[in-house]
Protein backbone atom coordinates (compact mmCIF):
# COMPACT_ATOMS: atom_id res chain seq x y z
CA UNK A 1 0.00 0.00 0.00
CA UNK A 2 1.19 3.38 -0.83
CA UNK A 3 0.97 6.00 1.40
CA UNK A 4 0.59 8.94 -1.67
CA UNK A 5 -1.86 6.78 -3.37
CA UNK A 6 -5.39 6.26 -1.86
CA UNK A 7 -6.49 2.94 -1.80
CA UNK A 8 -9.10 1.90 -4.46
CA UNK A 9 -11.52 -0.95 -5.77
CA UNK A 10 -13.30 -3.93 -4.40
CA UNK A 11 -11.83 -5.14 -0.92
CA UNK A 12 -14.54 -7.51 0.57
CA UNK A 13 -15.12 -8.36 4.28
CA UNK A 14 -13.76 -12.12 4.31
CA UNK A 15 -15.72 -14.50 6.02
CA UNK A 16 -14.18 -16.53 8.80
CA UNK A 17 -14.71 -20.55 7.82
CA UNK A 18 -15.59 -22.58 10.99
CA UNK A 19 -15.51 -26.46 11.21
CA UNK A 20 -18.03 -28.30 13.38
CA UNK A 21 -17.23 -27.67 16.69
CA UNK A 22 -16.52 -23.80 15.66
CA UNK A 23 -12.87 -23.32 15.32
CA UNK A 24 -11.03 -21.42 12.65
CA UNK A 25 -11.16 -23.76 9.26
CA UNK A 26 -7.71 -22.68 7.98
CA UNK A 27 -8.02 -24.92 5.17
CA UNK A 28 -11.07 -23.20 4.14
CA UNK A 29 -10.13 -19.90 4.65
CA UNK A 30 -6.80 -19.87 2.41
CA UNK A 31 -9.35 -21.28 -0.07
CA UNK A 32 -11.48 -18.62 0.54
CA UNK A 33 -8.67 -16.42 -0.33
CA UNK A 34 -8.00 -17.87 -3.52
CA UNK A 35 -11.43 -17.17 -4.78
CA UNK A 36 -11.42 -13.96 -3.88
CA UNK A 37 -8.27 -13.01 -5.15
CA UNK A 38 -8.70 -15.05 -8.09
CA UNK A 39 -12.32 -13.12 -8.56
CA UNK A 40 -9.74 -9.92 -9.13
CA UNK A 41 -10.38 -7.94 -5.77
CA UNK A 42 -8.16 -5.26 -4.77
CA UNK A 43 -7.72 -6.17 -1.25
CA UNK A 44 -9.15 -7.93 1.99
CA UNK A 45 -10.60 -6.65 4.97
CA UNK A 46 -9.67 -9.69 7.99
CA UNK A 47 -11.66 -9.72 11.23
CA UNK A 48 -14.64 -7.09 9.70
CA UNK A 49 -17.96 -7.75 10.37
CA UNK A 50 -19.07 -10.24 7.55
CA UNK A 51 -15.74 -12.06 9.72
CA UNK A 52 -18.12 -12.64 12.74
CA UNK A 53 -14.83 -10.65 14.64
CA UNK A 54 -17.53 -10.16 17.47
CA UNK A 55 -17.99 -13.17 18.35
CA UNK A 56 -13.93 -15.02 17.37
CA UNK A 57 -11.61 -14.93 20.51
CA UNK A 58 -8.62 -13.27 20.87
CA UNK A 59 -6.88 -16.40 19.80
CA UNK A 60 -9.18 -16.94 16.74
CA UNK A 61 -8.54 -13.30 15.16
CA UNK A 62 -4.83 -14.37 15.50
CA UNK A 63 -5.82 -17.89 13.43
CA UNK A 64 -7.48 -16.46 11.10
CA UNK A 65 -5.54 -13.04 10.32
CA UNK A 66 -2.50 -15.08 10.09
CA UNK A 67 -4.19 -17.61 7.37
CA UNK A 68 -5.43 -14.41 5.73
CA UNK A 69 -2.14 -13.20 5.42
CA UNK A 70 0.04 -16.19 4.70
CA UNK A 71 -2.43 -17.31 1.85
CA UNK A 72 -2.59 -13.48 0.19
CA UNK A 73 0.80 -13.77 0.18
CA UNK A 74 1.52 -10.27 -0.86
CA UNK A 75 -0.50 -10.29 -3.91
CA UNK A 76 -3.20 -7.85 -2.33
CA UNK A 77 -2.77 -5.78 0.82
CA UNK A 78 -4.58 -7.21 3.87
CA UNK A 79 -6.47 -4.81 6.24
CA UNK A 80 -6.92 -5.77 9.82
CA UNK A 81 -9.87 -5.07 11.46
CA UNK A 82 -8.98 -4.24 15.43
CA UNK A 83 -12.05 -3.53 16.66
CA UNK A 84 -13.17 -3.91 20.00
CA UNK A 85 -14.66 -1.18 22.83
CA UNK A 86 -11.73 0.83 24.37
CA UNK A 87 -8.59 2.07 23.04
CA UNK A 88 -6.15 -0.21 25.23
CA UNK A 89 -8.11 -3.21 23.69
CA UNK A 90 -7.49 -1.98 20.21
CA UNK A 91 -3.85 -0.97 20.90
CA UNK A 92 -3.63 -5.14 21.95
CA UNK A 93 -5.14 -6.53 18.98
CA UNK A 94 -3.34 -3.54 16.55
CA UNK A 95 0.12 -5.30 17.51
CA UNK A 96 -1.30 -8.68 16.98
CA UNK A 97 -2.24 -7.65 13.86
CA UNK A 98 0.98 -5.92 13.21
CA UNK A 99 2.91 -9.43 14.46
CA UNK A 100 0.78 -11.08 11.80
CA UNK A 101 1.79 -8.98 9.18
CA UNK A 102 -1.07 -7.09 8.47
CA UNK A 103 -0.89 -3.75 6.10
CA UNK A 104 -3.23 -1.59 7.51
CA UNK A 105 -5.62 -1.37 10.54
CA UNK A 106 -9.34 -0.63 10.62
CA UNK A 107 -11.07 0.49 14.04
CA UNK A 108 -14.55 1.93 14.53
CA UNK A 109 -14.84 4.19 17.55
CA UNK A 110 -14.89 3.24 21.27
CA UNK A 111 -18.17 1.80 21.83
CA UNK A 112 -19.98 0.51 24.93
CA UNK A 113 -19.90 3.74 26.40
CA UNK A 114 -20.91 6.72 25.12
CA UNK A 115 -18.10 8.91 23.54
CA UNK A 116 -17.98 12.30 22.86
CA UNK A 117 -16.16 13.09 19.38
CA UNK A 118 -13.40 14.75 21.11
CA UNK A 119 -12.61 11.10 22.66
CA UNK A 120 -13.14 9.30 19.80
CA UNK A 121 -10.73 11.51 17.84
CA UNK A 122 -8.11 11.16 20.54
CA UNK A 123 -9.05 7.12 20.16
CA UNK A 124 -7.65 7.07 16.43
CA UNK A 125 -4.68 9.18 17.22
CA UNK A 126 -3.73 6.93 19.90
CA UNK A 127 -4.27 3.92 17.73
CA UNK A 128 -2.58 5.58 14.75
CA UNK A 129 0.90 6.84 16.61
CA UNK A 130 1.42 3.76 18.45
CA UNK A 131 0.64 0.86 15.89
CA UNK A 132 2.80 3.14 13.07
CA UNK A 133 0.55 1.68 10.36
CA UNK A 134 -1.97 3.04 8.06
CA UNK A 135 -5.46 3.42 9.93
CA UNK A 136 -8.80 3.15 8.47
CA UNK A 137 -12.15 4.31 10.27
CA UNK A 138 -15.36 1.98 10.13
CA UNK A 139 -18.18 4.03 10.98
CA UNK A 140 -20.79 1.54 12.06
CA UNK A 141 -23.33 3.51 13.99
CA UNK A 142 -26.08 0.49 14.28
CA UNK A 143 -23.19 -1.47 16.94
CA UNK A 144 -21.07 1.54 17.96
CA UNK A 145 -23.74 4.03 18.60
CA UNK A 146 -22.11 7.27 17.19
CA UNK A 147 -21.87 8.37 13.78
CA UNK A 148 -18.80 9.48 12.72
CA UNK A 149 -19.54 13.19 11.38
CA UNK A 150 -18.07 14.42 8.18
CA UNK A 151 -16.39 17.08 9.75
CA UNK A 152 -14.54 14.62 12.39
CA UNK A 153 -13.29 12.51 9.30
CA UNK A 154 -12.07 15.65 7.56
CA UNK A 155 -10.19 16.84 10.94
CA UNK A 156 -8.51 13.19 10.90
CA UNK A 157 -7.77 12.99 7.30
CA UNK A 158 -6.18 16.61 7.11
CA UNK A 159 -3.67 15.61 10.12
CA UNK A 160 -2.84 11.81 8.50
CA UNK A 161 -4.65 10.47 11.79
CA UNK A 162 -6.82 8.23 9.04
CA UNK A 163 -5.97 7.10 5.54
CA UNK A 164 -9.48 6.17 4.61
CA UNK A 165 -12.65 5.32 5.82
CA UNK A 166 -15.11 2.49 5.47
CA UNK A 167 -18.68 3.91 5.35
CA UNK A 168 -21.52 1.21 6.87
CA UNK A 169 -23.48 4.12 7.85
CA UNK A 170 -26.26 3.04 5.62
CA UNK A 171 -26.57 7.31 5.42
CA UNK A 172 -26.25 7.60 1.88
CA UNK A 173 -27.19 11.52 2.58
CA UNK A 174 -23.93 11.83 4.85
CA UNK A 175 -21.38 9.58 2.72
CA UNK A 176 -22.16 12.34 0.41
CA UNK A 177 -21.77 15.45 2.37
CA UNK A 178 -18.49 13.46 3.32
CA UNK A 179 -17.34 13.39 -0.04
CA UNK A 180 -18.39 16.73 -1.12
CA UNK A 181 -16.22 17.69 2.10
CA UNK A 182 -13.39 16.00 0.54
CA UNK A 183 -13.12 17.53 -2.44
CA UNK A 184 -16.20 15.95 -4.33
CA UNK A 185 -15.85 14.23 -6.99
CA UNK A 186 -13.22 15.58 -9.17
CA UNK A 187 -11.66 17.78 -6.69
CA UNK A 188 -9.88 15.55 -4.24
CA UNK A 189 -6.58 15.59 -5.82
CA UNK A 190 -6.92 18.88 -5.36
CA UNK A 191 -8.12 18.94 -2.01
CA UNK A 192 -7.04 18.60 1.49
CA UNK A 193 -6.26 14.68 1.82
CA UNK A 194 -5.42 13.24 -1.67
CA UNK A 195 -4.19 10.25 -0.30
CA UNK A 196 -7.79 9.19 1.65
CA UNK A 197 -9.83 6.66 0.83
CA UNK A 198 -13.62 6.58 1.16
CA UNK A 199 -15.18 3.23 0.82
CA UNK A 200 -19.02 2.38 0.83
CA UNK A 201 -19.63 -0.63 2.55
CA UNK A 202 -23.64 -0.50 0.90
CA UNK A 203 -23.41 -3.07 -1.20
CA UNK A 204 -26.77 -2.92 -3.23
CA UNK A 205 -25.81 1.38 -3.93
CA UNK A 206 -21.96 0.73 -5.23
CA UNK A 207 -22.55 2.39 -8.63
CA UNK A 208 -24.33 5.24 -7.43
CA UNK A 209 -21.17 5.86 -4.47
CA UNK A 210 -18.61 5.14 -7.30
CA UNK A 211 -20.54 7.79 -9.17
CA UNK A 212 -20.13 10.15 -6.34
CA UNK A 213 -16.85 9.72 -6.17
CA UNK A 214 -15.82 6.42 -3.63
CA UNK A 215 -13.15 4.88 -4.30
CA UNK A 216 -14.21 1.62 -3.32
CA UNK A 217 -16.48 -1.58 -1.84
CA UNK A 218 -16.33 -3.36 1.17
CA UNK A 219 -19.22 -5.75 0.15
CA UNK A 220 -20.24 -8.47 2.31
CA UNK A 221 -21.78 -10.34 -0.44
CA UNK A 222 -18.14 -9.82 -2.38
CA UNK A 223 -17.37 -13.10 -0.97
CA UNK A 224 -19.73 -15.01 -2.61
CA UNK A 225 -19.45 -13.27 -5.99
CA UNK A 226 -16.16 -10.92 -5.77
CA UNK A 227 -15.70 -11.25 -9.72
CA UNK A 228 -19.13 -9.36 -9.71
CA UNK A 229 -18.16 -6.75 -8.03
CA UNK A 230 -14.81 -6.66 -9.54
CA UNK A 231 -16.73 -6.31 -12.71
CA UNK A 232 -19.26 -3.43 -11.26
CA UNK A 233 -16.07 -1.25 -10.25
CA UNK A 234 -14.46 -1.94 -13.82
CA UNK A 235 -17.76 -0.60 -15.54
CA UNK A 236 -18.12 2.55 -13.37
CA UNK A 237 -14.46 3.34 -13.58
CA UNK A 238 -14.83 2.28 -17.92
CA UNK A 239 -17.61 4.90 -17.95
CA UNK A 240 -19.94 1.87 -19.14
CA UNK A 241 -22.90 2.90 -16.96
CA UNK A 242 -25.37 0.42 -18.67
CA UNK A 243 -23.12 -2.23 -18.04
CA UNK A 244 -22.43 -0.99 -14.45
CA UNK A 245 -26.18 -1.04 -13.75
CA UNK A 246 -26.70 -4.30 -14.95
CA UNK A 247 -24.40 -5.71 -12.79
CA UNK A 248 -25.54 -3.89 -10.08
CA UNK A 249 -29.03 -5.20 -10.36
CA UNK A 250 -27.83 -8.43 -10.80
CA UNK A 251 -26.42 -8.21 -7.53
CA UNK A 252 -28.99 -6.97 -5.63
CA UNK A 253 -31.27 -9.95 -6.83
CA UNK A 254 -28.61 -12.12 -5.48
CA UNK A 255 -28.23 -9.84 -2.09
CA UNK A 256 -31.98 -11.70 -1.47
CA UNK A 257 -30.05 -14.60 0.01
CA UNK A 258 -29.28 -12.66 3.30
CA UNK A 259 -32.99 -12.85 4.25
CA UNK A 260 -32.81 -16.30 3.89
CA UNK A 261 -33.27 -17.11 7.89
CA UNK A 262 -36.93 -16.40 8.85
CA UNK A 263 -37.00 -13.22 10.41
CA UNK A 264 -39.43 -14.65 13.47
CA UNK A 265 -36.80 -17.00 14.29
CA UNK A 266 -33.34 -15.72 14.05
CA UNK A 267 -31.62 -12.50 13.94
CA UNK A 268 -30.56 -10.89 10.46
CA UNK A 269 -26.51 -11.17 11.36
CA UNK A 270 -27.20 -15.39 11.87
CA UNK A 271 -29.07 -15.05 7.94
CA UNK A 272 -27.15 -12.95 6.58
CA UNK A 273 -23.90 -14.67 7.81
CA UNK A 274 -25.22 -17.97 7.06
CA UNK A 275 -26.52 -17.35 3.77
CA UNK A 276 -22.79 -16.13 2.84
CA UNK A 277 -21.21 -19.38 4.33
CA UNK A 278 -23.62 -21.16 3.17
CA UNK A 279 -23.20 -19.99 -0.34
CA UNK A 280 -19.44 -20.61 -0.17
CA UNK A 281 -19.81 -24.34 0.77
CA UNK A 282 -22.23 -24.97 -2.15
CA UNK A 283 -19.79 -22.96 -4.63
CA UNK A 284 -17.37 -25.41 -3.43
CA UNK A 285 -15.15 -22.96 -1.30
CA UNK A 286 -15.52 -23.68 2.15
CA UNK A 287 -16.38 -27.03 4.06
CA UNK A 288 -19.06 -26.34 6.90
CA UNK A 289 -21.92 -23.77 6.68
CA UNK A 290 -21.14 -22.85 10.57
CA UNK A 291 -21.57 -20.05 12.16
CA UNK A 292 -20.26 -18.52 15.87
CA UNK A 293 -22.68 -19.01 18.93
CA UNK A 294 -25.27 -17.77 19.40
CA UNK A 295 -26.03 -17.06 16.20
CA UNK A 296 -28.98 -19.77 14.89
CA UNK A 297 -28.02 -22.04 11.72
CA UNK A 298 -29.94 -21.77 8.82
CA UNK A 299 -31.98 -24.76 7.98
CA UNK A 300 -32.65 -26.94 4.95
CA UNK A 301 -35.58 -24.72 3.31
CA UNK A 302 -33.07 -21.58 4.36
CA UNK A 303 -30.16 -23.26 2.47
CA UNK A 304 -32.26 -24.05 -0.58
CA UNK A 305 -33.80 -20.35 -0.85
CA UNK A 306 -29.79 -19.46 -0.87
CA UNK A 307 -28.74 -21.96 -3.58
CA UNK A 308 -32.04 -21.11 -5.63
CA UNK A 309 -30.35 -17.38 -5.73
CA UNK A 310 -26.77 -18.67 -6.19
CA UNK A 311 -28.26 -20.33 -9.64
CA UNK A 312 -30.60 -16.98 -10.59
CA UNK A 313 -27.40 -15.23 -10.25
CA UNK A 314 -25.67 -17.70 -13.03
CA UNK A 315 -22.99 -18.96 -9.54
CA UNK A 316 -24.57 -22.42 -10.28
CA UNK A 317 -25.70 -24.41 -13.13
CA UNK A 318 -29.98 -24.21 -13.41
CA UNK A 319 -31.31 -27.06 -12.95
Amino acid sequence: MSPSQPLRGVVPPVCTPLDAAGEVDTASLARLVEHLVGGGVHGLFALGSSSEVAFLTDPQREVALRTVVEAAAGRVPVLAGVIDMTTPRVLAHAEAARAAGADALVATAPFYARTHPRETARHFRTVRDRSGLPLYAYDLPVSVHSKLSPALVRELAEDGTLAGLKDSSGDEGSLRRLLVALGGRDGRAEGPAPAFSILTGSELTVDAALLAGADGVVPGLGNVDPAGYVRLYDAVRAGDLDRAVAEQERLVALFDLVDAGPEGEMGRNSSAIGAFKHALRLLGVVAHGTTAAPQIPLDGTAVAHVEARLRAAGLLPVR
